[in-house]
């Protein structure tokens, strides 16, 4: 006889935990199965470890551009420590603490393999090799089942036996020689991190250039590729793996036009593929390639009676952990039986690249916006400078850059040293005179995305945000320059 729960939830990562922290605590019995860490991805293989093995070269970075302060910078990035620091942050990649979690919002957690079994079914392999337990849902079922790396179908690729998103954050050495096969968000946080804990040589290969990226703005890539360059770090862009291999010695690339490449280790950053095969998904008719489709509420496409949901990256909407987590909110909410769902994914998603500089980005670009035939206007430049603070030193952006004691302009110089690389970039649609995308480029810049964030999910027009006064001296300020430069 099957254990009955109002909400089961295959997958006890950041989303599928979300998920329970809304239904648990309202009421319905929730069970949460996972075969591997609660908490998931993020919080033990890419987020968080990543976020703490980037810190201690982005510390260095921002003294170093401090000029009365560089000097005091005597050594290097203690790359042991780092690495001990990236673990901590993990819990040594234990989820005890993430069990207790679950418990104290009233949920079950049952550890092993679940995968559908038709309508509200659910079939556990049990972890510890017990057999097989079979739960039934009088409510939902809920897929959080996260996603993998994907590893293209390149010669010999799999069996150079690469690392991936997980095997590079959870390294316990940094490597002399270092090949990244994908220029995106993991390619270029790995570069920046394992360059600035002691690897001799990082190269990034990316087959589109950064002028014909969909994923960012041209010149905060560019700012990005320009910095991490200047860090003694190789790009190759527009060129095509053929084929790789491991030998004793290492890894090998070759590309196809014949030239080879060697190195240490090997990383695959091309991009994630959703959890959905193992799944059972064919029990109840739904046979998904490579994402499951969901409408608004995160119900599975295709399936009667609107019970099954899947959220985070198994569904593709938008392969982020806080957008996992939006999701999963509005799913346990619709679940409650409130008019709930995440309209917010289309086309207002904040993201945040951690290199130095970083990009800060929310909603879509100008490439994005014409694409969807809206009458775009675009305002693009340098950082607000306030000259007199730095004594002669200066800014550098991509656009205009003002210099000067102009009173109507100011800056966070002051708070950033004599080199702030980048700039900012604003999308509107002018026939609504309201922001739809926002992209910035500089040092902590990923702290400015949430005000973008809150004008373009609010809609709020150019007009209304004219009166919003940003703080002296702020990077925030570059409101006020956007603001003056469309014309208000």
């Amino acid at each position: 006889m099957a254990d009955a729960y109002d909400v089961i939830i295959i997958g006890g990562g950041s989303a599928g935990e979300n998920v329970a922290g809304r239904t648990a605590p309202a009421g319905l019995s929730t069970a949460i199965v996972e075969a591997e860490l609660v908490g998931g991805e993020c919080s033990y293989w890419a987020c968080m470890p990543s976020k703490a093995l980037l810190r201690p070269g982005e510390a260095l970075a921002a003294v170093r551009r401090v000029p009365a302060a560089r000097d005091a910078v005597t050594g290097t990035v203690d790359a042991a420590r780092a690495l001990r620091a990236r673990a901590a942050l993990g819990s040594h990649w234990s989820d005890a603490g993430q069990e207790q979690w679950v418990a104290s919002v009233g949920a079950t957690l049952i550890r092993g393999w679940g995968r559908l079994a038709g309508e509200k079914r659910v079939v556990v392999a049990m972890a510890d090799g017990s057999g097989s337990v079979e739960l039934e849902a009088r409510k939902a079922v809920v897929l959080s089942t996260g996603s993998v790396a994907f590893v293209p179908p390149i010669e010999g690729l799999a069996e150079a036996e690469p690392w991936t998103s997980r095997e590079i954050t959870s390294a316990k050495s940094v490597p002399e020689s270092l090949i990244i096969i994908g220029g995106g968000v993991v390619g270029l946080e790995m570069a920046q991190a394992w360059k600035s804990l002691g690897a001799a040589e990082v190269t990034v290969l990316e087959r589109r250039t950064p002028e014909d990226t969909p994923l960012f703005e041209p010149f905060a890539l560019r700012a990005v590729v320009d910095s991490l360059e200047a860090q003694g770090i190789v790009f190759r862009f527009g060129c095509v793996v053929a084929a790789a291999n491991r030998t004793s010695d290492g890894v090998s690339v070759t590309m196809d036009n014949g030239e080879t490449l060697y190195a240490q280790e090997l990383l695959v950053a091309a991009g994630r593929t959703g959890v959905v095969d193992g799944v059972g998904l064919e029990t109840v008719g739904v046979d998904a390639q490579r994402y499951v489709k969901v409408n608004d509420h995160l119900q599975v496409e295709g399936v009667d009676g609107g019970w099954l949901y899947a959220v985070g990256d198994v569904n593709g909407r938008a392969l982020l952990t806080h957008q996992g987590k939006y999701q999963a909110r509005q799913a346990g909410d619709h679940i409650r039986g409130l008019d709930a769902s995440a309209w917010a994914d289309n086309g207002m998603v904040p993201a945040v690249v951690f290199t130095d500089p970083q990009i800060g980005s929310v909603g879509l670009t100008e490439r994005a916006a014409r694409e969807r035939g809206l009458n775009v206007r675009v305002v693009e430049m340098g950082w607000p400078v306030a000259a007199a603070p730095l004594h002669g030193e200066h800014f550098s952006g991509g656009g205009k850059v003002v210099v000067g004691e102009d009173p109507r302009r100011g800056a966070a110089a002051p708070l950033h040293g004599e080199h702030f690389s980048g700039g900012v970039k604003f999308v509107v649609d002018e026939d609504r005179r309201v922001l739809v995308g926002a992209t910035f480029a500089g040092p902590e810049v990923g702290e400015l995305t949430h005000a973008a964030t809150i004008a373009i999910v609010g809609e709020v027009t150019l007009d209304r945000l004219w009166h919003a006064t940003p703080s002296f001296p702020t990077l925030s300020e570059v409101w006020l320059r956007f603001l003056e430069e469309y014309g208000l």
